[in-house]
């Protein structure tokens, strides 16, 4: 990703997101509708969520300190992670307590602005489109040919995944508030809008769901992908090394922390091996630019039954 390309799907999300939630608020007001009242908590919510995001990837910009010497690269892993679980669930909770409500004292819409909701929701499916597209454009910039769960679930930055799944979970909601409160104009059954205030919330819960289990893996600490894991394999055995063991882990999405430990003869001296190992780093950081922390441990050439049991203890990433 670009760290550009994240931040540009993001300001899209929040400008959509806080002029429908505008929208949202005054149909509610003139309707009373609590499909309305639902849609505009979740565009609130989502604008929270982009100015987490936002905020996250400003404080993981800084410099390396005697207390984090990784960096804070992983502080857009935490703020993801807030915005899965308080902002997303606030938001489902609250249209499952409105839905509730609703059930309990059910009314048409109210007023003589009937036509007030649809066209706010009309206007809000193409503002959210919008601001899907520009999530799927940045996206398919590093998605290469994986699917998109794929995709959701091995990114290692986390703000397109949320964007992705916060918009389709948007255009998902307006959809089930069209049908609710259309449904309601048609019928003047109330329930029928309850019921979509319902769907909305058991949506954004799901949603709030599968973000925090991804983010929480992140958060704990995922290895490089499969493709630069390999590449970091080549780059060392390229000279003639040999790899004993080998283990990354990032350190933020666009900072990788690589450990190796690799077979030298016994009969090299202190300086050619120091040189093999500088050569080796150079070698690395071309082929997996992010690769900003590598330690090589030279270690004498073993039997190779001896060597293949720590080789089969490293883990390759997703």
């Amino acid at each position: 990703m670009s760290a550009h390309g994240g931040t540009k799907a993001i300001v899209a999300a929040l400008a959509a997101n806080l002029a429908i939630a505008v929208m949202k608020f005054l149909a509610y007001l003139l309707t009373l509708s609590s499909s309305m009242l639902a849609e505009a908590i979740h565009s609130v919510a989502d604008s929270g969520n982009q100015l987490l995001l936002l905020l996250g990837g400003k404080k993981s910009q800084r410099a390396a300190s005697p207390e984090h010497p990784f960096g804070y690269g992983r502080e857009r892993y935490i703020y993801a992670f807030i915005v899965s679980i308080v902002l997303f669930s606030l938001g489902g909770l609250f249209a499952l307590y409105e839905s509730w409500q609703k059930f309990q004292h059910p009314h048409g819409i109210e007023g003589g602005f009937w036509w007030v909701p649809l066209a706010v929701l009309v206007g809000a499916v193409i503002a959210e489109s919008y601001s899907f597209r520009t999530a799927i454009k940045e996206s398919n910039q590093t998605r290469g040919t994986q699917s998109w769960i794929a995709f959701v679930r091995t990114a290692k930055q986390p703000e397109l995944p949320v964007i992705l799944l916060e918009d389709f979970g948007a255009l998902l909601g307006l959809l089930f508030a069209l049908v609710g409160v259309g449904l309601t104009l048609l019928t003047g059954n109330g329930a029928w809008d309850a019921a979509g205030t319902g769907m909305i919330g058991l949506l954004l819960v799901s949603i709030a769901v599968v973000l925090a289990l991804e983010t929480k893996s992140l958060l704990l600490g995922e290895s490089a992908t499969r493709a630069d894991v390999e590449r970091i394999r080549v780059a060392i055995e390229s000279d003639g090394g040999r790899i004993i063991h080998l283990r990354t882990m990032h350190l933020g999405p666009e900072e990788l922390l690589v450990a190796a430990k690799i077979a030298v003869s016994r009969y090299a001296t202190g300086e050619q091996i120091a040189t093999a190992i500088d050569d080796c780093e150079a070698r690395i950081r071309a082929a997996v630019p992010i690769a900003r922390v590598i330690y090589l441990e030279p270690d004498l050439r073993r039997p190779p039954a001896a060597e293949g049991q720590e080789q089969a203890a490293t883990v390759p990433g997703p």
